[in-house]
């Protein structure tokens, strides 16, 4: 294992970073590590060092950050191919450390904490938006069900209603057609003043409280006329 010293490494758009580099070799031919090469670990930091400048070189800030795998394989394969005839096998590269300067980690920490603040305020957005959206449609959908309620209630009252009316058409019919049936051939003026009064009846003692009765004036007419048509009734019933 051999741990490089820190290098200055300055990257695509111009920035310096300092990059400690870890890496592990083993010699395969002794013969040539003593005679193919004068120091063989400064020649392999030397040509780490280059390696290193050349690779980053190549990346810009960002790429060089994310990039650490792709540059320890990179570096790996070019110190391993050049190595090769000094009898050393490259087995792994690690970058240990990468720094940028401190006016560029301060920058970084800025923009990291403007993207989270940016992604909880979208968060929370979306989340009020989905908020109120499901409350709107709670409300749309109690209206609307409120709303057939009340037609089919309306509807089961009209249905009452026009169902009790015909009934009471079909009784009063009934009714003035077995009057009609039992008049007496002889006199009909008690049975027509009759007729009118009852005619009249429902809608002289018409009372939306149904507190109150009202009686004609000419009661005791009333009276007569219904007693000609009890009197119609008997002899009809005796007949």
């Amino acid at each position: 294992m051999y741990d490089f010293p820190k290098q200055n490494v300055i990257t695509k758009d111009n920035v310096t970073m300092e990059i400690n580099a870890l890496l592990y070799y083993q010699i395969t031919d002794p013969k040539a590590a003593v005679y193919e090469v004068n120091n063989l670990p400064q020649a392999i930091e030397k040509l780490t060092q280059t390696t290193l400048r050349n690779i980053v070189g190549s990346m810009d800030l960002d790429e060089s950050l994310v990039s650490r795998d792709k540059v320890n394989e990179k570096l790996r394969e070019i110190l391993d191919q050049a190595t090769d005839k000094w009898g050393v096998k490259v087995n792994r590269v690690e970058l240990q450390e990468v720094n940028p300067p401190a006016d560029i980690r301060q920058a970084m920490e800025k923009q990291m904490r403007a993207e989270r603040d940016r992604r909880a305020i979208i968060l929370e957005a979306e989340g009020s938006k989905r908020s109120a959206i499901l409350e709107a449609e709670g409300v749309k959908e109690s209206k609307v069900l409120r709303a057939q309620g009340e037609a089919e209630a309306n509807i089961e009252r009209a249905r009452g209603e026009s169902e009790a009316r015909l009934k009471l058409a079909q009784a009063e019919s009934e009714a003035i057609n077995m009057i009609q049936s039992s008049v007496p051939q002889g006199n009909p003026l008690p049975y027509m003043i009759a007729m009118q009064y009852i005619k009249a009846l429902p809608e002289m003692t018409k009372d939306k409280d149904g507190k109150m009765i009202i009686v004609p004036y000419e009661a005791s007419s009333l009276i007569g006329s219904l007693a000609t048509v009890k009197k119609i009734f008997e002899e009809t019933k005796a007949d």
